[in-house]
């Protein structure tokens, strides 16, 4: 079996498909029921073509004692190889946290920062003063 149907197509951002990058200047705020799992102003809000915005988290700003690394991956052709985390808290935390570690040039700016799927955690903005 060759290697060639192993690889991995890349896409590059464009009109047909935008992605957008801007600091989130409002403090962001991440829960699983009463326990803090982010806390940060220093977010990153990334919004893709017609999905929703989602915001990456610095991993300074995140508990990592209540991540634990799973080895479930998801592959996006504009962003990279995403690994996931499992929230150690709460219900429903298996893979809620995603990770690009190596992410391609267009999207850099997201490396070291994780993001959560918003049906799991309880993501609030507090708006900056």
């Amino acid at each position: 079996m060759s290697d060639a149907t192993t690889e991995k197509p890349v896409k590059q951002p464009g009109p047909d498909h935008p992605i957008t990058i801007e600091a989130n200047p409002a403090r962001v705020l991440v829960r699983v029921g009463d326990t803090i799992v982010a806390d940060t102003r220093a977010a990153l809000t990334l919004r893709e073509a017609s999905y929703p915005p989602v915001q990456y988290v610095p991993l300074e700003d995140v508990d990592s004692s209540l991540l634990t690394a799973t080895d479930h991956a998801t592959y996006c052709p504009y962003k990279g190889d995403a690994s996931y985390y499992t929230i150690a808290v709460g219900e429903g935390g298996e893979n809620a946290v995603w990770e690009y570690r190596e992410p391609y040039a267009p999207v850099a700016e997201i490396k070291g920062h994780v993001a959560f799927y918003a049906n799991r955690v309880q993501l609030t903005e507090e708006p900056a003063a």
